[in-house]
């Protein structure tokens, strides 16, 4: 298989091929050079990158494609046109999110009738095409990801006992998660708490270190103004960490049933669910729902789009 990519150093990205790996299914990566995030986007780039960025890529992605390959996988919307200017391979697309609801998601949808099977991350995004859908999520490792002493999480970061811990799992600079929101939330909430309450922020830890700062947390907070099906979530209910979230992606299908939890729309609603959830002083049922959420349970169907989408090229 040959696949394309904006960012082939994302976490989620890599355990997906690592999965796929298990499944019998090798691959090869080309990537869009450059950085893939920024805080603004400038006139005539995606993110940090330059459109030469892009046009180098795709031509790349092109000179691969006349490769040894069975397919090509697309991943991430602007990934897609070298994709579908290639006349040879199958093309599976996956979207993530931000590349259908975001700025640019006119070029995919543009796109998205020229490929043979699209992979979404929710229904939500599925309901926004115009043709049949797969939705298959990015999958967690269950065994990373998992319920530990919540005393010993906070030694290891040293976080106080005397507080509680309202963990925001990204950095404040990143825009599309609104961290100002966040921050005026957690406000609002200590005028109706008497104890302290401290918002947690991260920035540049090793995925590794990911549970520690989930089990230490009583609750995480996600604020975002759009999701396809954030991870952090996911990775939240595993280790049966309560969250409190915006209405956004897949995150009101996936906290469904998950107490304590809260999805709200509003401020109001979200400082509701967010004093509602440190009241009530335990952890979620989070990892009962997270099951069918497996790293080896989305290998398994994306491997299964592949196998239909060859059997229909022949």
């Amino acid at each position: 298989m040959l696949s394309v990519v904006t960012n082939q150093e994302a976490t989620f990205y890599k355990r997906q091929l690592r999965t796929l790996a298990a499944f019998g299914v090798s691959s090869t990566t080309v990537a869009v050079p450059g950085k893939s995030h920024s805080t603004s986007v400038k006139a005539g780039t995606t993110g940090t990158r330059s459109l030469a960025d892009y046009a180098r890529f795709g031509t790349r992605a092109l000179r691969h494609s006349l490769g040894d390959y069975d397919l090509l996988h697309a991943n991430y919307g602007l990934t897609a046109p070298p994709a579908v200017l290639q006349p040879r391979l199958p093309v599976v697309l996956s979207l993530w999110g931000s590349d259908l609801l975001g700025q640019y998601g006119w070029v995919t949808r543009r796109l998205v009738p020229h490929v043979d099977a699209v992979i979404v991350m929710s229904d939500r995004m599925a309901a926004e095409l115009d043709r049949d859908c797969h939705v298959i999520p990015h999958g967690v490792d269950l065994e990373t990801f998992a319920p530990q002493p919540q005393a010993e999480a906070r030694d290891e970061l040293g976080w106080s006992d005397g507080a509680r811990h309202v963990l925001f799992p990204y950095p404040p600079k990143r825009e599309v998660k609104d961290f100002p929101r966040a921050r005026r939330v957690v406000e609002t909430v200590r005028e109706h708490l008497d104890e302290s309450v401290t918002l947690q922020t991260i920035s540049d830890v090793p995925h590794s270190e990911m549970p520690t700062y989930m089990n230490a947390a009583d609750v995480l907070l996600l604020t975002s103004k759009r999701e396809g099906s954030p991870n952090t979530v996911k990775e939240a209910m595993a280790c049966n960490t309560p969250v409190v979230a915006t209405a956004v992606g897949d995150v009101p299908e996936r906290l469904d049933g998950v107490t304590p939890s809260a999805v709200g729309r509003t401020d109001p609603e979200l400082v509701e669910g967010l004093v509602e959830v440190l009241r009530a002083e335990e952890r979620s049922n989070g990892r009962d729902h997270a099951r069918d959420l497996s790293l080896e349970r989305m290998g398994e169907r994306i491997r299964g789009v592949y196998d239909e989408v060859l059997d229909e090229a022949g």
